[in-house]
């Protein structure tokens, strides 16, 4: 049980530092290596892709900016069981757009169960390190909120700009019971 607590510790801190730190080489490097992949083996996260759309551009740089995500959450939104919840058919993906815009903008802490499995781990606030804009948040969500068999609507940037306004204060990451209260 210690190894389980240990690995889940310095994944956690692996992935808030290299995946969440807004390091765009880190970034770029991995987009380019993802996007020469599969342009030469076709692979099972082509088929959990959106299908093109009027917002096939949004798409687009919403699954760029995903690529900060895949450490933890999986390139086909699957997370890595016992340490960090799967994004694929997530109740705190699917639900109302302002608890995933909430988890993005300040992090998350805590327990909070995913598709009825429990999970204690860290999230630190996407983009680290580097403020993120709110078309990049919208585009981010909308692409995992179309993806990996999800089918929730996009969020849009009037949507993140209300939830940073009503959350500008916030210091700490969000915890489940604190996102069980936004609507």
């Amino acid at each position: 049980m210690r190894f389980s607590l240990t690995f889940a510790t310095l994944a956690t801190a692996l992935c808030a530092t290299a995946a969440c730190s807004g390091d765009k080489r880190a970034d770029t490097h991995l987009a380019e290596s993802t996007a020469s992949t599969s342009a030469s083996t076709p692979s099972s996260a082509d088929a959990a892709a959106p299908v093109a759309t009027a917002g096939a551009a949004s798409n687009v740089r919403g699954q760029e900016l995903y690529a900060r995500c895949v450490a933890c959450h999986q390139q086909n939104g699957d997370g890595v069981p016992g340490a960090f919840p799967p994004l694929a058919g997530s109740e705190w993906v699917t639900g109302p757009a302002s608890r995933p815009i909430a988890i993005l903008l300040h992090g998350l802490q805590g327990d909070i169960t995913v598709r009825g499995v429990p999970y204690n781990s860290m999230m630190l606030a996407y983009g680290t390190g580097q403020a993120m804009t709110d078309d990049e948040v919208a585009s981010v969500l909308s692409y995992v909120r179309a993806s990996f068999g999800n089918t929730s609507p996009s969020v849009t940037v009037d949507e993140v700009a209300k939830v940073r306004i009503a959350t500008a204060g916030r210091t700490t990451p969000m915890t489940m019971k604190e996102l069980q209260a936004l609507q």
